[in-house]
């Protein structure tokens, strides 16, 4: 990836033709002009440049080339070409997006499928996106990020991302950076577009996409222009079982044997203490593996969820502008819609009083099941997973719309942009097979209708049938409304160049709504909505900022920015930033910046519907089960090593984060064939809003006692309290390289190289105000690791019509979780390295081909015994479970 800065050296190294794929993380610093040096020299001949206005700025420049601010540039054109297809897909490209969220979290974990970006490893709540410079309505779960899965790819012109975090011009919630997604401003004709990608291993996974765009006219030349575009993507699913490295949770030789104590057969505990399974030591393999130290048997529930679940996403985009003399008005609609519908194992049904009584014929040794040693005819406590409802599906769709009405142009000397918009968040969970009624299979067992020890006879197959779920059980929207103007002119002269100067002013009102179908929801403690109960909240949000450009001298430019936030609900702060550039000679520019963020919490953190769900990972409850020996009358099939309950959602007492970040950086261009880049960036937040890592609890009892609560006689844990809550501060800082180099011209075509890379030296962070800082930078830590170095590595040959490219992404090593193994069993996960191939043919001037092979050596995703997702054996947040996959694409142009 190349530099924000490098934009002129990357727009010569790529002159003449397509960039062939380069991915152009350049920010726009430099002239974009082919003459050598980085100052680029004045043509008495050249006509005026028109001023544009770019990411980090409202102050519009005469050349594009004039920012201070480090900014990363990704054209469409070219990730298309990398078989990149989704924004999801090409954010994870950037080094210094250091983990996303993508549909594989939805498995299990109540995300609504939506997909985010975490710049920084701050938090996807710290990025900052944006379409055209202005906000989109968040995902309303969390109600903290937008969903990448709307974004219309297909009407992309690039991707600007400010890695320089807390921006003082667009709101300085962004903290790790902001991603500005900023589509084409005309399109004339018609073309449409499909791209197809097939896994070479079976199983699933292969993915469509088909986009058409259509318009007419011409901003300039004809004072008004048209166009739309509609995009349709969608994913099959592959489940865990269809790769060797992710289709059990046991794995011996590598010191794992993560189970559930719910399984099938059912497992049992008496009044008098006994605890056991009438099919033990046989039980059931491979599901359910006998345990080795207890006469029960386990659930490998890991064989029956989705390492990708089946997605579809859709989204359409239309504008109408036209110019009315120097004044240019706009009319611009979105709309997205993403479907996920992801598959786990069957409803676990544990601690919920499933009682067997003495005379059920499926009672042990009642002469259906196999007797069982000690058992008196006494009720028993069943843990049981009924595998004939089949797997739980949950269905997540969210729809998101925004309508704009921008104004711009130029008035008595100031260049302005006003605009007016409404957003409109929705999302909507529904049971869609798999889930039961909690209270049928209670009665069910009681009336010796079902067998939780064996499949179930006709009776026991239709009353399961009548025993599931079905409907939309919870429900929320979120409405954000909107007024901006900024205005910007040049004010004076200085030895420099003209003095820039910039005002600008918003307003915003947001609504969330949070709506829990109770009838539906709480029959079903499988759901994690059992308990759960409607929420709203709404907020007004008025901010100011102002932006000052000073040419000190010729080489020597400051800029100073601030902004003022006011939040009804958390009150106000001022933020100021300030940057600079100096450029001593034509080779070499230094940069460096300042600026304080504020983040107030989100609507859904202050008021979030607090819900109660299994952990992720098994635990022994610390008083009932210490050590993982049940203490007398303990049930240790709820109480030992089993999986938890733990409960999360808003908290109306948070306050709000902040934050300093500082950078320096410098570009260095020896001769007209390379540049290098390296800036440094440090960042200290306080106060960061986030919720306890179920592993950090459990793993110190001590001291977090108070967080575990249990029923009145103390028999049962009924949940561990992990809402959201300000845990301390974070302090991470590392540097950013880039190289560019281009060949001299041969026989053979245009051949370049280009590095982008990210180092981590430091990130820790607080559990709790005034606590000890955890160690993250190479190494999992709680819930997550932090990647060391990163990098993307891009060979490109232009030749004629034909471009090629290989490319390299690569994350380094970091020491694993490590918390459910023995200490001979600790492990390092190694670096994941993948290398992709494509070519494009142009020659074709109503259509254009590529072809390509990602994860060209089918690399698989290095073994780690990380517990925090559904899917284990590997981290779906870092790496590509499908290996290599061949695609293609192809544009057929209707003119």
């Amino acid at each position: 990836m190349n530099e924000t800065f490098l934009s002129r050296t990357l727009r010569r190294l790529f002159a003449g033709g397509s960039a062939a794929g380069a991915l152009l993380c350049a920010p726009p610093l430099l002239a974009q002009t082919s003459p050598p040096g980085l100052q680029p020299p004045q043509t008495p001949t050249a006509a005026p440049m028109q001023r544009v206005e770019i990411t980090g700025s409202s102050i519009r420049r005469r050349l594009a080339a004039e920012t201070s601010l480090p900014i990363t540039t990704i054209r469409a054109s070219e990730f298309a070409k990398q078989g990149l297809a989704t924004a999801q897909e090409v954010l994870n490209a950037i080094p210094m997006n250091q983990s996303s969220e993508g549909s594989t979290a939805a498995v299990g974990s109540g995300t609504g499928g939506r997909a985010t970006a975490d710049l920084r490893g701050l938090g996807s709540d710290k990025t900052l996106v944006l379409l055209n410079g202005r906000r989109l309505a968040n995902h309303p779960y969390f109600a903290d990020s937008v969903d990448l899965n709307i974004i219309p790819v297909a009407a992309l012109e690039r991707v600007e991302v400010l890695r320089d975090g807390a921006s003082a011009i667009y709101g300085t919630d962004a903290i790790g950076g902001v991603i500005n997604f900023i589509t084409k401003r005309s399109v004339e004709g018609a073309a449409v577009t499909f791209e197809g990608y097939e896994p070479y291993r079976r199983g699933g996974g292969n993915e469509q996409r088909l986009n058409l765009s259509g318009g007419w006219g011409d901003l300039e030349r004809d004072g008004i222009s048209a166009w739309g575009v509609i995009d349709w993507h969608q994913q099959s699913p592959l489940r865990a079982t269809d790769r060797d490295f992710s289709r059990t949770g046991i794995r011996p030789e590598r010191g794992m044997f993560e189970v559930s104590g719910t399984t099938f057969p059912a497992n049992f505990f008496s009044d008098l203490g006994i605890s056991g399974n009438p099919y033990y030591p046989t039980c059931q393999l491979p599901e359910s593996p006998p345990l080795p130290d207890a006469p029960l048997c386990a659930f490998d529930y890991t064989r029956y969820v989705d390492n990708i679940p089946k997605t579809r996403q859709f989204s359409a985009m239309g504008r109408l502008s036209r110019k009315f003399g120097e004044h240019t008005g706009s009319l611009e609609f979105v709309h997205g819609r993403s479907t996920n519908e992801a598959l786990v194992s069957p409803p676990p049904l544990s601690g919920i009083g499933v009682i067997m009584p003495g005379n059920s014929p499926y009672y042990p040794g009642n002469g259906v099941v196999p007797a069982f040693p000690g058992l008196t005819g006494e009720p028993l406590d069943i843990s049981w997973r009924p595998l004939e409802t089949g797997r739980r599906n949950n269905f997540d769709a969210s729809v998101t719309d925004r309508l704009l009405a921008s104004l711009e142009g130029t008035m008595a000397g100031w260049d302005y942009n006003t605009g007016i918009s409404y957003s409109l968040g929705k999302a909507r969970s529904v049971f869609n097979g798999g889930y039961v009624i909690d209270q049928r299979i209670i009665d069910g067992v009681a009336a010796a209708i079902l067998n939780p020890f064996g499949m179930q006879d006709a009776a026991g197959r239709d009353y399961l049938a009548n025993s599931l779920l079905s409907g939309e059980y919870l429900h929320a929207r979120i409405h954000s409304a909107a007024v901006d103007a900024r205005a910007s002119r040049e004010l004076m002269a200085l030895p420099g160049g003209p003095l820039g100067f910039a005002v600008g002013a918003e307003f915003r009102r947001d609504r969330a709504k949070y709506f829990v179908n109770r009838d539906l929801a709480f029959q079903a403690s499988s759901s994690g909505s059992a308990d759960a109960r409607d929420q709203s909240g709404a907020r007004s949000i008025w901010a100011l900022f102002s932006e000052v450009n000073v040419p000190v001298i010729k080489d020597l430019e400051l800029n100073f920015a601030a902004r003022y936030d006011h939040y009804s609900d958390v009150g106000g702060s001022f933020n100021p930033k300030v940057a600079l550039r100096w450029q001593p000679t034509r080779q070499v520019l230094v940069r460096g910046s300042f600026n304080k963020g504020f983040r107030a919490p989100t609507l859904f953190d202050l008021f979030g519907p607090q819900t109660t769900t299994n952990s992720s990972d098994t635990y022994n409850d610390p008083v009932l089960c210490p050590g993982g020996e049940p203490v007398p009358g303990a049930n240790p099939n709820i109480a030992c090593d089993q999986q938890q309950l733990v409960r999360g959602g808003g908290n109306p007492d948070l306050s709000p984060e902040r934050s300093r970040t500082h950078s320096a950086g410098i570009v260095v261009e020896p001769t007209q064939n390379l540049t290098v880049s390296l800036d440094y960036w440090n960042i200290r937040l306080k106060d960061q809003i986030n919720s306890l890592a179920e592993q950090t609890v459990f793993g110190n009892f001590e001291k977090y006692r108070d967080l575990f609560v249990y029923n009145a006689a103390g028999t049962q844990l009924q949940y561990v309290l992990l809402i959201t809550d300000n845990l301390g501060e974070v302090k991470t800082r590392g540097l950013d390289l880039s190289v560019a180099y281009r060949m001299p011209l041969t026989r053979f075509g245009n051949f370049s190289a280009n590095l982008d890379g990210t180092y981590v030296n430091k990130y820790d962070y607080q559990n709790e105000p005034g606590g000890l800082f955890t160690e993250n930078a190479g190494r999992y830590a709680d819930a997550t690791p932090v990647f060391r170095w990163r990098h993307n590595l891009l060979f490109t040959l232009v030749r004629g019509d034909w471009s090629f490219n290989l490319t390299n992404r690569f994350m380094s090593h970091y020491t694993d979780q490590n918390t459910a193994v023995a200490p001979e069993f600790f492990n390092k996960v190694g670096h994941y390295s993948t290398w992709s191939i494509s070519t494009t043919y142009t020659g074709n001037d109503k259509a254009e081909l590529t072809a390509g092979i990602k994860n060209l050596f089918d690399e698989k995703p290095p073994f780690t015994n990380q517990v925090t997702n559904f899917q284990l054996g590997y981290d779906p947040r870092y790496t590509d479970p499908l290996g290599a996959t061949v695609y293609m694409r192809l544009t057929y142009r209707f003119r």
